[in-house]
């Protein structure tokens, strides 16, 4: 099923989108949280038209953290070695990683669809977009294994892990050049884990009409039950938990020279049995 955060007459409520994408239908839960502590989450009104509605990010705030995984497909960890902006890896030996490389973006960068990405004029002249499955953690836990991480998955959403590069590499880490106002746009909704095959989907993403990241979610190097054990080896996970899983080749610095995002610029990104996300940058 696929449920979405929307607004509609001045109120915020949770709905399942049909399959068509076409309506949405109030459902019973205070918000989406309760459906991924295990609420079925049942019709209570009537269907209202998808276009109707603002769709929100999914996953309402507070959320207590978005962890993502940088470097986790083979084609991107050698563009972003050879790009020069990566700190981690000191040449081509060393490019693809041997264990999980797990970073974090503040909650409060997360936006909805078809919100504006904010240009960060003065702070950043290198914006770069980064097309990301993202898990949504149900069953919570600690020290999971990963023959039981599939159980813990509620279901997923996507990600547009939004960069600055020159303030990424400028400051040798991932942290600030990741987490600024509106650098996490999520949705369109989200979708319970049997809408996704993990193992044929497709993930990719567009600028401007251009096709620039193009990959399945199979070509993971690190995946997502290995993901799942490393991040709850001693950290406890909870329901509503995002896991970023990395992106795929042809983000904006591994061109030559590099494509990076400018005012104007539509970005969307689709992965196969979620939807599509698009945002642009102002």
């Amino acid at each position: 099923m696929r449920f979405a955060t929307v607004e509609y007459q001045g109120k915020t409520f949770v709905g399942a989108v049909d399959k068509a994408g076409e309506k949405v239908t109030p459902v019973s839960a205070g918000d989406i949280n309760d459906l991924f502590r295990g609420n079925r989450g049942e019709p209570k009104g009537q269907a209202i038209a998808l276009a109707s509605v603002k769709l929100k990010a999914p996953v309402p705030l507070p959320l207590r953290n978005i962890m993502c995984v940088g470097k986790n497909y083979h084609e991107h960890a050698k563009e972003f070695s050879a790009s020069g902006f990566d700190s981690s890896s000191t040449g081509a030996a060393d490019a693809i990683p041997t264990a999980p490389i797990i970073f974090t973006k503040v909650p409060q960068s997360v936006i909805g669809p078809d919100e504006p990405i904010r240009y960060p004029t003065g702070v950043s002249e290198q914006l770069d977009y980064e097309a990301e499955l993202a898990v949504i953690v149900g069953r919570g836990g600690r020290g999971i294994s990963k023959a039981d991480a599939l159980k813990h998955v509620w279901g997923y959403t996507i990600i547009n892990d939004v960069t600055a590069r020159d303030i990424q590499g400028r400051h040798k880490q991932w942290f600030l050049g990741k987490s600024m106002d509106t650098f996490a746009p999520m949705g369109p909704w989200a979708v319970t884990a049997d809408e996704v095959d993990l193992a044929t989907a497709g993930i990719r993403c567009w600028v401007n009409g251009e096709l620039r990241q193009d990959a399945r979610i199979a070509d993971l190097i690190f995946d997502i039950p290995t993901l799942i054990e490393t991040i709850s080896a001693g950290i406890t996970l909870l329901p509503g938990d995002i896991i970023a899983t990395g992106t795929p080749a042809g983000v904006g610095i591994g061109f030559k020279p590099p494509k990076f995002l400018n005012r104007g610029d539509v970005v969307a990104m689709e992965v196969d049995g979620i939807g599509r996300l698009s945002n642009q940058v102002r």
